[in-house]
């Protein structure tokens, strides 16, 4: 990979850093945790394309390999976490049990 297609590649990454950073904070509290769980699903293509870049970078390239397996950790976190905030999101709307009995 030459010299201008990393500069490229650090450029998106640093453009999408702020462009994320400017959509969260614009987003009102009450629906954050919906929005939320509605990611996973690109966290779940997330990890498809860090496991695909794994796999095309095995032989030729080792920090392919390692930042694809970086990308697989972070992704199946937000994943996991994500399903997590949204079942306790769900478990508050569910109506609650009488304790008398």
């Amino acid at each position: 990979m030459d010299d201008q297609t990393i500069m490229l590649l650090i450029f998106v990454f640093i453009i999408a850093a702020f462009l994320g950073v400017e959509l969260i904070s614009k987003v009102p509290s009450q629906l954050h945790t919906p929005l939320m769980s509605g990611t996973n699903a690109i966290s779940g293509i997330t990890i498809v394309g860090a496991i695909a870049a794994c796999a095309i970078n095995m032989d030729n390239h080792a920090l392919g390999v390692i930042l694809g397996g970086i990308a697989i950790l972070f992704a199946t976190i937000n994943v996991i976490g994500g399903y997590f905030v949204t079942d306790r999101m769900l478990s508050m709307f569910k109506k609650k049990e009488d304790k008398k009995k």
